[in-house]
Formats: C-alpha cells, structure tokens, sequence
C-alpha cells in the first residue's frame, strides 16, 4: 500500500512538472521571449539583411486548407526589411488585413511552433542598396490594401505569397516560383472543399491565376539562409 502511494505521488509529481512546463513552453510571453532571443542571434550573425523572404505555418483558420491544397507545411510567408529610425530594426511587411508592418520577433512567435524558414534570391544574395531600397518601396506601396480572401490575382487586395511574387518580378524581373492556376491544387479535401464554398459558393474560379507560398518555397532562384 505504501509502495503504492509513493508511486501515485511521483506520478502526480510528473504529471504536475509536464503541465506546468508545457503552460510555460506555450504561453506568449515566453514564446515572445524566445523569438527575441532568435531574432538577436540572427542580427549577430549577419544571417538576415533586408529583403529576405521568410516562411512559417501559420496558425489561422484557413491555414490547414492551405496546407492540404498546396501540400506543404508552409501557409504564409513575408518579405523582411530594417525599419529606419526603430531601435527594434527587423521586421516583416506582410500581406494580412490588411498588409502591415509586423516586428519580426512577433512574426516568428506568432507562428507554429516558433518555427521559421529565411530564404534570399540565389542569383543576387547581396542585392545593390538601391535595388534594396527600391524593393522596400515597392513593398510599401501594398501597406494598407485589404488581403485578398479569393485570391485574385489583381492589385486591388493581396494575398501573402502574392505580394512577395509581385515585389519581387517588378523591381528585380526575378520570379520566385512558378504561377499556377486554382484548378492546379488539391480540391478535394473536405476541409479545402469548405473553405471554398464559404469563399466563392458553387461557382469556383478554377483558371485564376495563383502563387502559393510553397511555389515561392520551393523556387529555384532561392537558396536556404536559416531555419530554426
């Protein structure tokens, strides 16, 4: 009986240490803290620079049909620049609703895990200050559209991957990752058949032109920086 106590304890022990842990682990500040910690290391290291492109699975509500449709683990991605006279320097302009400036360190903690992927254009890693500058102002011109819900490929609203695509082809005449066409993903997943319907009813836009983030993901005019 006493044996059976002193092993109940130590179970209830452990069970307590794992919750307290993971409620630690899991909660913002901590992930927050963290992601700063990253981002430091990051400036240290001179493993980022304005202009890279960075890559997460995001946590919001249309995420996982995005996931299941491209089949990647990558659902949203943004394009990372020094903001001038910020003492926080590092952040990402990203096409949410609507297109904004977002503190890296938050960008990183907001999503899956923390966890990141930074890529750069392979055939220029070290893009001139005046393309940089140009690439930045080109960005800057998005800030405040609306994110595009269907996926339009206009000007009028954006969507994240499309941002990057856009950004990138007009100021440098680079593209990074193939178009392709709604009708190409997997539709067939009832989670990307809901999501869908809520979008545009019965009548789906299957020959609009698309960018996905694991087309930009997987370009070859991009080579791997960092991933956490």
């Amino acid at each position: 009986m006493k044996k059976a106590l002193i092993i109940f304890g130590i179970s209830f022990l452990i069970i307590l240490s794992g919750i307290f842990i993971k409620k630690k682990i899991y909660n913002p500040k901590h992930k927050l803290e963290i992601a700063k910690n990253e981002v430091k290391e990051l400036s240290e290291k001179n493993e980022i620079q304005n202009g890279d492109l960075i890559f997460q699975t995001s946590l919001s509500n249309q995420s996982k049909a995005i996931q299941v449709a491209t089949k990647s683990n990558y659902s949203h991605c943004g394009i990372i620049f020094k903001k001038e006279n910020d003492s926080n320097n590092w952040y990402v302009i990203e096409a949410v609703q609507p297109v904004k400036w977002t503190l890296l360190e938050k960008w990183i903690a907001r999503g899956k895990d923390g966890h990141y992927v930074i890529k750069r254009v392979s055939s220029d890693p070290m893009l001139p200050e005046a393309r940089l500058l140009k690439l930045k102002t080109n960005a800057e011109k998005y800030l405040g559209k609306n994110y595009d819900l269907t996926f339009e490929w206009s000007d009028d609203k954006i969507y994240c991957s499309e941002l990057l695509w856009k950004v990138y082809q007009k100021t440098t005449g680079i593209e990074i990752g193939k178009l392709e066409k709604l009708k190409d993903f997997d539709l067939t997943n009832e989670i990307v058949k809901k999501k869908m319907s809520e979008r545009y009813g019965k009548d789906l836009p299957l020959n609009e032109i698309v960018i996905s983030p694991k087309s930009i993901f997987e370009s070859e005019n991009l080579i791997t920086i960092k991933s956490n």
